[in-house]
């Protein structure tokens, strides 16, 4: 049987488990004259499908994680000898090839084709068979020894709700130590590259260089090709293009949050806020088209009219139509903290003779401060990651101004453009997007300490 259809089993004889295991705790629990169970039947129930299943998923997940080193040693040592003395990139490739020889015989196969590959194809296909015939019988044994053991300790004395509890206690572990492995995995990667891209440039000329031509040269006497790697234009397009886009959003959304929870009736709220998180749901790459089509023409055609020279692609239009984007981020998280707010704080302003806008702008959203600074945050990070509508509207080439009505770049569409197609990870363009991420990361990090902060010290002194 194949793995899926062996989980599927799995699954099934949980289920079959939990049912036989509910109801013999039930049968026990009224005949047992001297006492009741220690769980409800729920829990023994449940406890029979874990030790069913538990068992067998691990055998499955560890089978499948110990298979393929072990086929991919097995292959290597049939082929000859100066076949495994090689390069470990080259003995990957033969592997690789053995692998497509014994799925797809017929289409690959030629007369020019090794013996000693074919041959090793062919074992390949039996150790796959062998691999999965064992692989089930142990799993169908592994089930039925399981499922008589369950049977047999379902018992009045047995702790079947602590048992359960801390099974999932351990499983909410797992998931939380994977969340968080993943993260510093994602680091470390990020890093180690980055240090890599920092043995060949320095990382003064990287922070503080002026101009971004990552173009490496491939061969000795190649012109042209010699790369700057100063990140300081794509840094300041970035900033450019995001603070266009807060402009925009951070005032249009915390209006409308405040218009939405203090102001609008119940029947315009319902109707009003939906519409307003539509915003959210529409693809960036939508934006994009309606950044390059509509907005940037607007702005090239109204700035000639003024007699002002505007590029075809603009920061400006990429910031106008990025702050449009994250409106329903600041509005929705926004109204939600608002409407948090206790409704005794409105009455203690009101019954003192504060009016309904003075109660808003000292004691709502003094109050609401931590939420809505949150909301910012989360509005800023999505206008520092988007990638689709800089593109479009902003163009690639890295030019180190502060003018919105010129072409800029961002460090997300550099990195994008550096990884886009076959990249070879050892020269500095390539590295060069590790550098990117890492600082991108870090200017996130800074971003988030400092709101942090700011919502501790609010919250301090409201709490």
């Amino acid at each position: 049987m194949e793995t899926p259809t062996l989980i599927i089993i799995t699954l099934l004889c949980a289920a079959g488990a939990y049912i036989l295991g509910r109801n013999r705790a039930s049968d026990i629990a009224s005949r047992n004259k001297q006492g009741t169970l220690h769980s409800l039947p729920y829990y023994y129930g449940l406890l029979s499908a874990l030790w069913c299943a538990l068992p067998c998923l691990f055998i499955v997940l560890s089978w499948s994680l110990l298979d393929g080193y072990a086929v991919h040693a097995a292959i290597v040592n049939l082929l000859p000898e100066n076949a495994q003395n090689l390069p470990e990139s080259e003995i990957d490739l033969m592997v690789n090839t053995v692998i497509n020889l014994a799925l797809y015989p017929n289409a690959l196969i030629s007369s020019s084709t090794p013996d000693y590959l074919i041959q090793a194809g062919q074992d390949y296909l039996r150790w796959q068979q062998l691999s999965q015939l064992s692989l089930t019988v142990v799993v169908l044994i592994s089930l039925v020894c399981a499922f008589s053991l369950s049977w047999i300790w379902i018992k009045p004395k047995v702790k079947a709700r602590q048992q359960v509890e801390r099974v999932f206690q351990w499983t909410l572990l797992l998931c939380a130590c994977i969340a968080i492995l993943t993260t510093i995995g994602i680091v470390l990667s990020v890093l180690f590259e980055s240090l890599r891209f920092f043995q060949s440039i320095s990382f003064f000329e990287f922070i503080f260089g002026t101009h971004w031509s990552p173009q490496t040269a491939l061969r000795i006497d190649q012109v042209g090709a010699s790369g700057a790697f100063g990140a300081v234009p794509l840094f300041v397009g970035t900033l450019l293009i995001s603070f266009i886009a807060m402009l925009i959003a951070v005032p249009v959304g915390l209006m409308s949050a405040i218009y939405l929870s203090e102001y609008a009736t119940p029947k315009l709220r319902a109707v009003v806020k939906p519409m307003l998180e539509i915003l959210a749901g529409i693809p960036s790459v939508v934006y994009g088209f309606f950044a390059a089509l509509t907005v940037a023409p607007f702005i090239r055609d109204s700035g000639g009219f003024l007699g002002l020279e505007v590029s075809s692609e603009s920061a400006l239009a990429a910031g106008l139509v990025m702050g449009v984007m994250i409106i329903p981020f600041v509005s929705s998280l926004s109204d939600d903290v608002l409407k948090a707010v206790p409704q005794s704080l409105r009455d203690g302003s009101l019954g003192l003779g504060a009016t309904q806008s003075e109660t808003i702008k000292r004691v709502v959203i003094p109050a609401a401060l931590p939420g809505i600074i949150s909301g910012v945050l989360l509005a800023a990070s999505r206008a520092i990651g988007e990638t689709m509508i800089v593109v479009m509207a902003a163009g690639l080439a890295a030019h180190l101004t502060a003018n919105p009505l010129e072409s800029v770049t961002t460090i997300t569409v550099q990195i994008v453009t550096l990884l886009v197609g076959d990249q070879e990870f050892d020269s500095p363009k390539t590295l060069s997007a590790f550098a990117l991420g890492l600082m991108l990361f870090m200017v996130t990090l800074v971003l988030n300490y400092v709101a942090l902060y700011v919502v501790r010290q609010y919250r301090e002194e409201y709490e």
